[in-house]
C-alpha cells in the first residue's frame, strides 16, 4: 500500500515538473516572438522616420549603416541572450533540483529498507540467544542431568550469554559513535592486544585456524584499547562468519615510519567491488545469497570504520588471493610525551 502510494506521488511530482517545463517553453517561445516584432516595429518606425527627414536615402544598405540601427540590432541581440540565459539557469535549476530530490528520495528508501531489515535481523539476533538460555534453565529445573552433558549445557549458554552482551555492547557503542563518543586514551601495545584477541577466538572457534605475524619492531601508542579490541573482535569474527566451515585467518602486523599497519585475511567469499564502498554503512549488509544465511546487523563494520576514524586512521578493503578478503589498517602512532621513537635493532 505505502510503496503504491509513493509511486503515485513520484508520477504526481513528475507530472508537475513536466507541466512545468512545456509552460515554460511555450512562454519562452512567446517571449521570443514578442521581443522579435518589436524589434522589427521599431526597425521599420525608424527607417521611415529618418528617410521622412531626408537623413538617408531610401535604400536597406543605407539604413542598415546607420549608428542607430546598429545600436538598435545590440539591443535586440542582447535581449536575447538575456532570454536564452535566463531559460537555460531555469532549466538546470529545475534539473538539479529533479536530481536531488530524487537522490534524497533513493537515500530514503534505502535508509528505511535498511533498518527494517535491521529491526529484522536484531529481533532474530535477540530471540535466538534468549530462547536458547530459556531452554538451558527449563532443562535443569524440570531434571537432573549427567555431569558431562550440564557441563555442555551451560557452556552453550555461557557462549548464548556472550553472544548476547556482544550484540548489546555493539548497539550501546554504535549509539555512542553516532553522538558522544570520545578516545579514553592509554598506552596500547598492539601485537600484544592482537595475540590476548587471537587466544580468546581459538578458544571460542576451535575448527578456524588463526596464524599472527609480527612483521617489524611495533612501538606502543595511545589509543582506546576497547575501541581497538571491539575493532580487531568484529574483523576476527567477520572473517570467520564468512570463511565456510573451516576458517583460515592470518593477520600481520608492521610499522611503517609513523604509521602501524595491520591486515587481517581470510580465504572467505570475498567482497565484490561495487560493495565495498558500502560495507561500512551503517546497517548495510552485502545482499548475496551467502552473506543472507549468516548471522549479523550490518553494525560490525560500520563500528569498525567509526573507531579506526577516531583514531586518525583508514581501513580499506583488498582482494586476498586466491579468494577471500583483506582488511588492512593503517593508524599513526601517537607516543606519550618524552618517548622517543622505536627501531627495529630495539625489539
Amino acid at each position: 500500500m505505502d510503496r503504491s502510494r509513493n509511486t503515485q506521488l513520484r508520477l504526481l511530482s513528475y507530472g508537475v515538473i513536466a507541466y512545468m517545463m512545456l509552460a515554460f517553453a511555450w512562454w519562452s517561445v512567446l517571449l521570443f516572438i514578442k521581443n522579435r516584432d518589436a524589434y522589427e516595429a521599431k526597425r521599420d518606425t525608424m527607417r521611415l522616420m529618418m528617410i521622412a527627414r531626408e537623413e538617408i536615402p531610401p535604400t536597406d544598405e543605407a539604413f542598415y549603416s546607420t549608428p542607430a540601427f546598429r545600436e538598435l540590432k545590440k539591443r535586440y541581440e542582447s535581449q536575447e541572450y538575456m532570454i536564452l540565459g535566463e531559460a537555460s539557469v531555469f532549466v538546470l535549476s529545475l534539473a538539479i533540483g529533479v536530481w536531488l530530490i530524487n537522490r534524497g528520495y533513493h537515500r530514503e528508501v534505502t535508509a528505511a529498507r535498511q533498518q527494517r531489515n535491521f529491526l529484522l535481523s536484531i529481533t532474530h539476533e535477540l530471540k535466538s540467544p534468549i530462547a536458547s538460555i530459556r531452554l538451558v534453565l527449563e532443562t535443569f529445573q524440570r531434571r537432573e542431568l549427567p555431569k558431562d552433558k550440564a557441563e555442555r549445557l551451560i557452556h552453550n549458554a555461557l557462549m548464548e550469554t556472550e553472544r548476547l552482551n556482544k550484540l548489546v555492547n555493539d548497539l550501546l557503542l554504535s549509539a555512542k559513535l553516532d553522538s558522544a563518543y570520545q578516545l579514553h586514551e592509554e598506552p596500547v601495545n598492539l601485537p600484544q592486544l592482537v595475540e590476548d584477541i587471537f587466544e580468546q577466538m581459538e578458544a571460542k572457534y576451535p575448527q578456524a585456524s588463526f596464524t599472527f605475524n609480527k612483521q617489524t619492531a611495533i612501538e606502543d601508542t595511545l589509543g582506546d584499547v576497547a575501541g581497538l579490541t571491539s575493532v580487531v573482535i568484529n574483523l576476527l569474527e567477520n572473517a570467520v562468519k564468512y570463511s565456510g566451515e573451516e576458517p583460515d585467518i592470518e593477520a600481520c602486523i608492521s610499522q611503517h615510519g609513523a604509521t602501524i599497519r595491520m591486515d587481517i585475511s581470510d580465504q572467505g567469499i570475498g567482497v565484490e567491488d561495487k560493495e565495498k564502498s558500502k560495507i561500512f554503512e551503517k546497517f548495510y549488509r552485502i545482499g548475496s545469497e551467502d552473506t543472507r544465511k549468516t548471522k549479523g546487523t550490518g553494525l560490525g563494520l560500520y563500528i569498525v570504520n567509526e573507531i579506526v576514524r577516531a583514531h586518525k586512521g583508514k581501513i580499506t578493503v583488498l582482494d586476498n588471493q586466491p579468494r577471500g578478503t583483506i582488511f588492512r589498517i593503517e593508524i599513526p602512532v601517537v607516543r606519550e610525551k618524552g618517548k622517543q621513537p622505536v627501531t627495529d635493532n630495539q625489539a
